[in-house]
Parts: C-alpha cells; sequence; structure tokens
C-alpha cells in the first residue's frame, strides 16, 4: 500500500515564534488524533533545529526546503546535506519550480543535490512539473518525462524507497489555480507509468504527490483520485486549521 503524505511547504514565511506556535499546533492535532497519513513540515534552514524538539514529542516528520550539491566547503550561504541531516530533518525538498526559476537550477544540479542528500540518509521529495507554455503548447507530458529521466531515471534502484514525486504544475503555484481532478490525475497516472517502465517493483509503493494551489477545499477531491498520494502544500500549510483539514482529507 503507498503511504499517504501531506507536506507543509513553508517556504521564505514566519518568525520563529510563529514556526513554533504553528508547529505546536500541528503536533497538538497529530498527537490527539493520530490521523494514517504522514505529516512533514518544511521550514526555513534556521528553524529546524528549534522544531526538532517538538518533532521528537510528535509524529510530524522535517524536511529541509534545499540543499547544496556540495558536501562542504566555501560556499558562503549554501546549507549542506549533512548540516541538514544534523539538524533534525528526516526529508530534503528538491528541484521546487521557485528553485528552477529563480535560481536557474537544472536537471544535471538537482541530480547532484539528490545523491547527496541520499548518501546522509535524506528521504527526498522530489518535485517535476510543466510551465503554462508547456501545457497550452500539448508539451506538458514530455516536458515531465525529461525532468524524471534525466534525474529520478539515474538513481540506482536501491535509493529510489528514499524518493517521493511532487508533481506540481507550474501554472498553478501561489496562482490560485489548481489542476482540475482530470488534469491532475491524468499527470500523476503519467507518471506512475513511467515509474513503471523503468523501476517496476517501485510503481505501486512510491508516493506521488500533488502540489499546486491545493487547499482545505479541494484537497479532498484530489486526494481521492487513484494515483495522487497527498499533497505538497504551500500557502493553506501557513495556517493551523486549513493544514489540519488537508490532512483530515488524507485520512
Amino acid at each position: 500500500m503507498r503511504k499517504k503524505i501531506v507536506a507543509g511547504n513553508w517556504k521564505m514565511n514566519l518568525s520563529l515564534s510563529d514556526a513554533l506556535e504553528l508547529s505546536s499546533e500541528v503536533s497538538h492535532y497529530l498527537t490527539k488524533s493520530k490521523p494514517a497519513c504522514e505529516v512533514i513540515l518544511a521550514p526555513s534552514f534556521t528553524f529546524l533545529s528549534a522544531l526538532k524538539s517538538i518533532k521528537e514529542k510528535s509524529c510530524f516528520l522535517l524536511s529541509a526546503q534545499d540543499c547544496s550539491a556540495a558536501a562542504s566547503g566555501a560556499f558562503t550561504g549554501e546549507v549542506s546535506a549533512m548540516q541538514i541531516k544534523s539538524s533534525g530533518a528526516d526529508y530534503v525538498i528538491i528541484g521546487h519550480s521557485e528553485r528552477r526559476k529563480y535560481h536557474h537550477e537544472g536537471n544535471e544540479l538537482l541530480l547532484e543535490k539528490i545523491h547527496r542528500a541520499l548518501a546522509e540518509n535524506l528521504n527526498v521529495i522530489f518535485c517535476c512539473g510543466e510551465t503554462i507554455e508547456d501545457r497550452n503548447s500539448g508539451h506538458h507530458f514530455e516536458t515531465v518525462q525529461e525532468q524524471l529521466t534525466r534525474v529520478i531515471f539515474k538513481i540506482h534502484e536501491s535509493s529510489i524507497s528514499k524518493l517521493t514525486i511532487a508533481y506540481e504544475p507550474v501554472w498553478a503555484i501561489g496562482t490560485g489555480v489548481t489542476a482540475s481532478d482530470n488534469q491532475a490525475q491524468e499527470m500523476h497516472a503519467f507518471i506512475r507509468l513511467l515509474i513503471q517502465e523503468k523501476f517496476p517493483d517501485h510503481a505501486d509503493t512510491m508516493s506521488i504527490l500533488y502540489g499546486g494551489s491545493c487547499n482545505e477545499k479541494n484537497a479532498a477531491a484530489l486526494f481521492s483520485c487513484p494515483d495522487i498520494d497527498g499533497g505538497l502544500i504551500g500557502g493553506a500549510s501557513l495556517k493551523a486549521d486549513s493544514f489540519i483539514e488537508i490532512i483530515q482529507a488524507a485520512g
């Protein structure tokens, strides 16, 4: 059975006190309700250590939002996978569309980052997805296939169990526009088919998340699709009430 996952990507939001309050509220709910899905919080790097103490008393996991492709060294402002792991994180998000767009991160660099994360025994949430130009020109499947082929398909099969894929239609991130249930399911099914062709033993166990303006209003419908195993949540993860509703939608 595939694992249901709800991951909150806080991006560059919240103060430390806000992050502690939000994680405490989520922790209280999880301790009381014990939902079947796995819950992951992805705060800023600087908050990981502080949230570790709350995590240890709860049942959520922690993720960094990115990591360096370098193991260590003179890379001012970068954060290594080793540092992330030692701060208490369980996951790292790699390949988010905002990293691709604003930091011009390409597939070769993302592959290096995944190798660094796996070497530190971190789980990886790998993001893939198309722009509105790709979608309108009918190249959306081709774009996602290339991203998977040039990154995920170059990972040794022995490490595939540590990977989760997040499909994020770039045109739906932070815009309030969400892919329809049919659009999302169609792409998720396509991704699972590609996994089946490359790693047949993992297609039925790999979780594929939807990330594109998923919120408390549309989560239940999206999560009911057969190939959608949860969500990578942006803005709706910044308020405990809305994030908890999304967790409830995932079961």
